[in-house]
């Protein structure tokens, strides 16, 4: 995996996560999970009321494929894995997915930490970036766990 992106409802960016070992391509899949946005809404608009979450590969990019994923709540997850000589089956991305969606759930499910913008603070993006706080560490952290598991 070489970066996990998980964007808001109302399309801000909640965390971009690259584990790619040059710091120099971190602007890339911020580009990546950006343009698959478009992708997404294409996706979902074209499926009328699809209870399916996974969208399945949205694109290729030079050297990597991008998936989707939408939660019911409209939270999207785009994963970018290195395209590479064998294939990735979709019951494996599936589970990365799920497993991501999971992990997204339960550091929202805790009463004591904030994600969403109160309604008098509706303008401004920066509720997003408290994802990047100490206090939401252990969501990092399992995300960066299932990063690690390679498809079989």
């Amino acid at each position: 995996m070489n970066a996990v992106a998980f964007i808001s409802s109302q399309n801000h960016p909640i965390l971009i996560r690259t584990f790619s070992k040059q710091d120099e391509h971190s602007i890339k899949y911020h580009y990546i999970a950006h343009t698959s946005l478009d992708v997404i809404e294409e996706r979902v608009s074209a499926g009328g009321k699809a209870t399916e979450c996974y969208l399945g590969l949205l694109y290729a990019m030079e050297d990597v494929a991008v998936y989707g994923y939408i939660t019911p709540l409209k939270v999207k997850i785009v994963l970018a894995l290195a395209l590479s000589d064998f294939v990735v089956k979709d019951v494996e991305v599936m589970m990365i997915f799920k497993a991501l969606h999971m992990a997204y759930y339960s550091a929202i499910s805790n009463p004591f930490l904030k994600l969403d913008a109160s309604a008098d603070a509706a303008h401004d993006r920066s509720p997003y970036l408290l994802v990047g706080s100490p206090k939401w560490k252990n969501f990092r952290m399992r995300v960066d766990e299932i990063s690690r598991v390679k498809p079989s």
